[in-house]
Formats: C-alpha cells, sequence, structure tokens
C-alpha cells in the first residue's frame, strides 16, 4: 500500500520549517489570502450597488459573493504555486490548495443550487439538507484524497457488478451516469433560470416575447442537458427514434388537449393578445392574468379566487380584453330624477361630482346626460372613465354614488319612486 498523500505532505513540510523556503511559501500564502479579500470586498461592493429588489436575485448576488473569495485566494495560490516552483519546494502551497478548491466547489455548488431552486430569495428544507449533503461528499472527496483511499475505493466500486437484465453493469459506472445526468439537468436549469433573469430585464422588449423565450430557452436547453447526458452514459441516441414514434402515436390520441394547451399556451405570447397584468373575461370567468405558463394561465378575480384556464381554452373562445390596447374602462350610474328637476343645473353638477373621486380619470372627463323620459321622471345616466379596473370596480362605483347623493341633498333633488295603487274589488256573494 502506497504512503497516504496526507502523510507524505505532511513529512515534506516538517523538512521545510525552519527553512527559508517555509517562510516564502507562508508570506505567499498570506499575500494571496490578502488579495483575494481585497478583490472579493471591492466585487462585492459593486454587486450591491445594482438593482437587486426581488428575494431570487438578491439570494443569487448574496451567493455569488460568497463564491469570490475562496475562488480568487484558489486562482492567487495556483499562480503562487507555479511562480515559486520554478526555485524551491510548495509544500504547503500543496496542501493548502485541495482543500481552498474544496471550499470553493462547495459555495459554487450553494451559488448553482439556490439560483436553480430558491423560490422568493427563501430556501426550503429539502434545499437545505441537499447543500449539507453536498458538503459532506466534497469533504469525504478530500478525506479519501489526502488518505489515499481514493483510488482504492474507485477500484473497489469498478470490480462490483450488478445484473441489469442480461448485461451486467459496474456500480461505478451507474455513480458516474447518475452524476452525470444530475449535474447536466442542474447546469441546464441554472442557465436556464439566468437566462430568463437576463430577459426579463430587457427595457424595450414585450412581457409576452419575454416570456416565451425563456420558455423555449428553458425547453431547449433541458433537451441538450438530457441529450448530453445520455451521451456520458453511453445509451445510443438512436433508439429515441422509436421513443418518439410511441411518443407521437400517444399524443395523437391520447394527449390532444394536452398538446393543443401547450401550443395555444406559445401562440398567446408570441400574438400578444393578452399579457400578465390584463383584465380579461372568458367564459364565466373574469380576472386579472397573474400568469401565463405553456398550459394554463391563472386569472386572479376580485375576490381574491384563482382560476387555473387552459390556454386551449384563451385561444377557441372569445375572450374580452379591458387592457389590450386601452386600460380605461367605461363605467356608468343610472338614476331617476322628479320632473320639476332643473336639468340645466343639476347634469353639470352630477358631472363634476364624479370627476371629485380618486379613481375617476380628468380625460375623458365624467359627464352626465338624459336618457329618456320615464315613467316616474328623468332618466339620467352619469358615466366616468377608469384607468385600473384590475383594482375592482365596486370601490370607485359607491364613491361616485355617494358623491352624486351630496350633490342631490344640495340641490334638494326629489328621487321619485313608483307608486302603485292596488284596488280590491270585491264580489257580490253569489245566492244559494
Amino acid at each position: 500500500m502506497s504512503t497516504p498523500l496526507l502523510a507524505s505532505l505532511l513529512s515534506d513540510l516538517s523538512k521545510d520549517l525552519g527553512q527559508p523556503d517555509f517562510y516564502w511559501q507562508i508570506g505567499a500564502v498570506a499575500l494571496c489570502f490578502s488579495l483575494a479579500w481585497v478583490l472579493s470586498r471591492a466585487l462585492r461592493r459593486s454587486f450591491s450597488t445594482t438593482d437587486a429588489n426581488s428575494g431570487v436575485v438578491r439570494l443569487g448576488v448574496e451567493s455569488f459573493t460568497r463564491v469570490l473569495s475562496p475562488a480568487l485566494a484558489l486562482i492567487f495560490i495556483l499562480i503562487a504555486k507555479m511562480i515559486l516552483g520554478k526555485w524551491q519546494h510548495t509544500h504547503l502551497l500543496s496542501l493548502l490548495f485541495p482543500i481552498i478548491g474544496s471550499l470553493a466547489l462547495i459555495r459554487f455548488g450553494f451559488y448553482v443550487v439556490r439560483q436553480t431552486f430558491a423560490r422568493n430569495g427563501s430556501i426550503g428544507n429539502f434545499l437545505a439538507v441537499f447543500e449539507k449533503l453536498f458538503a459532506g461528499l466534497v469533504w469525504l472527496g478530500v478525506v479519501l484524497h489526502f488518505t489515499g483511499l481514493g483510488q482504492e475505493l474507485y477500484t473497489g466500486l469498478d470490480e462490483v457488478f450488478l445484473p441489469i437484465g442480461k448485461n451486467k453493469v459496474s456500480i461505478l459506472t451507474i455513480l458516474q451516469a447518475v452524476a452525470s445526468v444530475v449535474v447536466t439537468l442542474v447546469v441546464a436549469m441554472w442557465a436556464s433560470a439566468a437566462l430568463e433573469t437576463r430577459l426579463m430585464l430587457l427595457p424595450n422588449a414585450h412581457t409576452s416575447l419575454k416570456v416565451v423565450l425563456s420558455r423555449v430557452g428553458r425547453a431547449v436547453l433541458i433537451l441538450l442537458a438530457i441529450l448530453i447526458s445520455l451521451t456520458l452514459v453511453g445509451i445510443d441516441l438512436t433508439v429515441l427514434s422509436v421513443f418518439g414514434g410511441a411518443l407521437g402515436v400517444g399524443l395523437g390520441f391520447g394527449l390532444q388537449k394536452i398538446t393543443s394547451s401547450y401550443v395555444s399556451g406559445f401562440i398567446i405570447l408570441l400574438d400578444r393578445s393578452m399579457s400578465i397584468g390584463d383584465m380579461i373575461t372568458v367564459d364565466k370567468f373574469s380576472g386579472r392574468v397573474t400568469q401565463i405558463n405553456t398550459r394554463y394561465t391563472v386569472l386572479q378575480g376580485q375576490d381574491g379566487g384563482e382560476a387555473v384556464i387552459p390556454n386551449e381554452m384563451l385561444v377557441s373562445s372569445p375572450v374580452q380584453n379591458y387592457s389590450l390596447s386601452d386600460r380605461t374602462v367605461a363605467m356608468w350610474t343610472d338614476l331617476t330624477v322628479g320632473y320639476e328637476t332643473d336639468l340645466n343645473t343639476v347634469l353639470p353638477l352630477l358631472g363634476q361630482a364624479a370627476a371629485t373621486v380618486e379613481r375617476v380619470c380628468a380625460d375623458p372627463a365624467p359627464s352626465a346626460y338624459l336618457l329618456k323620459f320615464g315613467t316616474d321622471g328623468f332618466d339620467l345616466r352619469v358615466g366616468f372613465w377608469i384607468s385600473d379596473p384590475e383594482n375592482g370596480r365596486s370601490s370607485v362605483m359607491s364613491a361616485v354614488n355617494l358623491a352624486l347623493w351630496q350633490v342631490l341633498q344640495e340641490q334638494k333633488v326629489n328621487l321619485p319612486y313608483a307608486n302603485r295603487v292596488v284596488t280590491l274589488i270585491n264580489s257580490p256573494a253569489k245566492e244559494t
């Protein structure tokens, strides 16, 4: 059995104690850590000045700045090892290199995982356990590297075979396959998350275009990751042709509705018929669009309830969009005043009263007009416009009605109500 690497490094390091070479290495290590600390601090300040209002962006910036210090220290130690190695031994640098490298790898893994799976800037329990497990595996690899057991473990796993069908596959091959699939998928999802963040920051692009580009980018990256991982595992990609034919038959017969919803989702995002934040009505559902996914769209009603609408319905059914080209919405309230009312005085006052409500648009201005001569009096209508229908209509209608009622009270306008006289006619009793 060969001498463990750690024992060999410690033995060589003990020989360097008291020698000038050792002090040069200590100075190089101190210089490397100092430069890494100063440079990472400067980069951290530059990141902190960027706009990071959302929790996900802020979490990503904080996680990335934690990677900077060990990564920069690793780079500087490598440079120092290359320079000092031309004149003297670098046993101390050789000992620190895998330790600092493992710390940088752990923090970089945390950064990738948090950027990919963290939602709203929060880290779930599963993610925290995964990070601890990942850190433990990395440190275990460092221990195996120093103790010299890594090569023996590698050889042992390669010699143990498991029967899979007619073939026998070593445990090492299975572990390598699982690791390649996981790594490629995580990298693809990380890249898609970074791409989505970049696309959402584009100032001149339409929201629907940003969403569809991010969805297509995510799908393409995940597909490439799957193909690359299958190639790394050793699976021939030609076998996918049979799977593709079976999938096509399944889509044609059993998944028509689902496929139609997915295709409709991309159509909605591309033709820009609706965007996130629009107020729409489809069938019996009405509300504000909060999400446009590839299969369904989420509408949030005025009561807070959310309706999940398949995208196929939004394409095949008539949709009333209150925010397609103009977000302003017309509203009105009707009332009846007595025939003795001076309409030339009351009508302008009613329009001015509606204009005093905060949410009522000043342009076009509210107006009051005579609809018809009703049975009990003049039938009037006060019309106005609002530019924020997503905030509800009942509240602004109530405020306008209260303002109109105050004017009617001040002008002592009579609001007639229907008078109905019911006459009971007793029929004469029949003679017996």
